[in-house]
């Protein structure tokens, strides 16, 4: 069955009578298309749909109980909107889950990312209204996991500095000191004894604009209970100087260090090894690497 014709199911289903006029592909992650659909009263609404030919990674070995580990899918998009909508988040409203299919509200007001480059006085008053949102978002608790998240991230970190360094020279000239360092920023971090629910993945263009400007939080299957550190060096790489409107004093600035050399690493052995297969946006996914692989080396100081 073709895309077009599951979908055109899925809108039966949703809205009765209603005929699809088109589907028009949107640009998405690399684990699931995402459709704008059109119906024959002009209406629109959006489908992310999960199946093995919108999913550009290669299958992987996880650990059970491993966060990371998710591959995309209705369930975990369910699960994670209703997380986040019960902490008072704002996601797409839902208008039908299918096996495969997530059919979901419209947000015409294009992302965050765009806006920051065409109107920044306008972005920085939805910025101010998302650091509030992140705000609420880390505030929901619940007790740690068994087993320390940092340990976790020290055993990918350093798969990932292998896999790193089969693969980039630079990084395999210093991959023993790399190694060292991830040990010893791990040994400085201090127990935890609980997760607070974070997006996993929160950039610029992970967040909707709506008609009351209000940030509209998107691919969120990667939503967890996690240490906000892992948040917070993700929305420092991502948002650069704007930053400052997710800035949070009570940050555990050992986990920081650790988790940004972690990240760096993550952000230069996951890319490489998702353009091992047919990713279409290979130029950026390339870029993601370079600028990565030098943040790498300048945590050597």
């Amino acid at each position: 069955m073709t895309v077009t014709r599951e979908l055109a199911g899925v809108v039966r289903a949703a809205f009765g009578a209603r005929e699809l006029v088109s589907a028009e592909r949107l640009r998405g992650g690399s684990k699931k298309g995402v459709y704008r659909l059109t119906l024959d009263d002009r209406t629109t609404s959006v489908a992310y749909v999960w199946n093995a030919g919108e999913n550009y990674w290669p299958e992987a070995a996880t650990e059970d109980g491993d966060p990371f580990g998710h591959s995309g899918g209705v369930g975990l998009f369910a699960a994670a909107h209703a997380a986040l909508s019960e902490a008072g988040v704002r996601v797409p409203e839902v208008i039908l889950l299918d096996d495969a299919v997530a059919l979901v509200e419209d947000v015409r007001g294009g992302s965050l990312e765009t806006l920051m480059d065409q109107d920044p006085p306008r972005a920085r008053h939805v910025l101010a209204r998302l650091g509030e949102a992140v705000q609420t978002l880390h505030s929901c608790t619940r007790s740690a996991r068994t087993g320390p998240l940092e340990h976790l991230v020290l055993r990918r970190a350093l798969d990932h500095l292998a896999e790193a360094a089969a693969r980039v020279e630079p990084i395999a000239a210093v991959e023993r000191r790399l190694a060292e360092l991830l040990g010893e920023r791990h040994a400085a971090v201090a127990p935890r004894g609980e997760d607070r629910l974070i997006h996993g993945e929160l950039g610029p263009d992970h967040v909707l604009v709506d008609e009351h400007d209000e940030p509209v939080l998107i691919d969120i299957e990667g939503a967890m209970f996690f240490d906000v550190e892992w948040e917070h060096v993700f929305l420092e790489l991502r948002f650069g100087a704007d930053y400052r409107y997710f800035r949070n004093s009570e940050l555990d600035l050992d986990r920081m260090r650790f988790y940004r050399l972690a990240q760096y690493l993550s952000l230069v052995a996951g890319p490489l090894r998702l353009l091992d297969g047919d990713f279409p946006h290979r130029a950026g996914m390339l870029d993601i690497v370079d600028q990565n692989i030098a943040r790498t080396l300048g945590q050597l100081g």
